[in-house]
Order: C-alpha cells, then structure tokens, then sequence
C-alpha cells in the first residue's frame, strides 16, 4: 500500500472537526442572538413615550403688599414664605433666613402691627397687609430709630446676622408693653407694669436667639428705649 493509503480515514476526519474559526464565529453568532432581546428591551424602555413627563411649574400668583410703606405687587408661587418674597422678589435682604424653622427670630417681621416669623408663612396669606422689616424701622434714610441708636450705643450685636429680627422684635414688643399687654413674666396680667425689667424684656424677647451671646446689651438697649432714655 501507497504512503497515501496507509490513513485513509483521515481526511473524514477533517470534515468532521470543526475547526478554531468556525467555532469562533459560532459562537459570536449564538452570543448576538442571546443579547438581542435584551437590547431591543432597552431600546423600548428608553423611547420617550415611555419616559415620565416633568411635573408641570407651579402656577405664579398676584400679592399686594404694602412694605416699609411702599406699594409692591410681586407674582410668586403660593407656597413661596412671606421670607422668600421678601429678599427674592421685593430684593429686601436684610430680613435674614437664620433656621428657617421659627426657631431663631432672625427673619422676625411686623405685619398689620404684629412681629411674626416670616419663615412660617406664606406670601399669599397677607395679601393686602402692611410689612415692616428692618429697613422700614428708621424715620427716613438719614437719621435711625431710637432703637437702632440704643443697639448701637449699648454694643447690643456682635456678628449681627440675628439683629435686623432682633431690632424688629423690640421694636414691637416696646409697642406691645406701651400698649398694656401682658406676658408671662408680668406679675398681674390685668395691669400693665409699671416699667419694664429684665425678667420682662428676656421674656418677651426670648423667641430671638442670639448666638454671640449679646443679650446683656440687648436687653439694656430695649430698656433705655423702653423708659425714654434713648
């Protein structure tokens, strides 16, 4: 027998291994067929008519307001504080965002008479009302109220983030005592004291918070404006 007899079972062989190309196209062509599905869902879930719409803007409402004496008609959003209206719409920063929570006293304002927070309410619920932050407390530009003057004098603020709240808070709380309401320190709540103490101005000013620790001064200032002496 021929050399090229003595295996002829060799070239069957041959035919039948597959050889190292054809299974690596094998394989490639089986992986792209599993993962089609896989993309095709993604391409699904990433259509934009699938995809969330945003939430539409909240709707902007008229507010009169009547601050420091001036006439102000700001649109805002009805969840917007009477805090945010005034230093981002009215641009009247010097009530300050201390907490944001009613905890300080630094955003203290007087609207219609009252001292309130105006981190705890919102801008639509004192339409029509009278707001006086701090830059309303002096007569006119040149000269400073009697209390700004005593705050001064008396070396009532150290960093004075919190004094714009506290000056507006004294302010009403000397209207509030000349006006013969009471408070929790006053002895007799059917009549008005006869002047104010310490116990009655730390009383009455202890919803603002001074984190210097001014509040030996401040208290001497509210009562040297207090009793005239100022």
């Amino acid at each position: 027998m021929s050399p090229v007899d003595t295996h002829p079972h060799d070239a069957s062989d041959a035919a039948q291994k597959p050889s190292r190309r054809r299974f690596l196209q094998s394989a490639a062509a089986a992986a792209a067929v599993s993962a089609a599905p896989h993309v095709h869902a993604q391409q699904q879930a990433a259509t934009p008519a699938s995809a969330p719409m945003p939430p539409a803007a909240a709707p902007m409402m008229p507010v009169k307001l009547t601050i420091n004496g001036h006439p102000y008609e700001l649109q805002v959003e009805a969840r917007t504080t009477l805090l945010d209206a005034l230093r981002e719409y009215a641009n009247l920063t010097g009530t300050k965002k201390g907490c944001d929570r009613g905890q300080c006293g630094a955003c203290t304002v007087i609207v219609s008479g009252r001292r309130i927070n105006s981190c705890l309410t919102l801008a639509v619920m004192h339409d029509g009302e009278s707001v006086t932050t701090v830059e309303g407390l002096a007569p006119d530009g040149d000269t400073l109220a009697p209390i700004q003057r005593a705050f001064i004098e008396k070396d009532a603020f150290q960093c004075g983030y919190c004094t714009p709240g506290q000056l507006c808070s004294a302010t009403a709380l000397i209207a509030e005592y000349r006006a013969g309401d009471a408070s929790a320190a006053t002895a007799d709540v059917r009549f008005r004291p006869a002047q104010l103490s310490d116990d009655e101005i730390r009383e009455r000013m202890s919803g603002n918070i001074c984190r210097c620790g001014a509040y030996p001064n401040i208290v001497a200032a509210v009562k040297a404006v207090a009793s005239g002496n100022a």
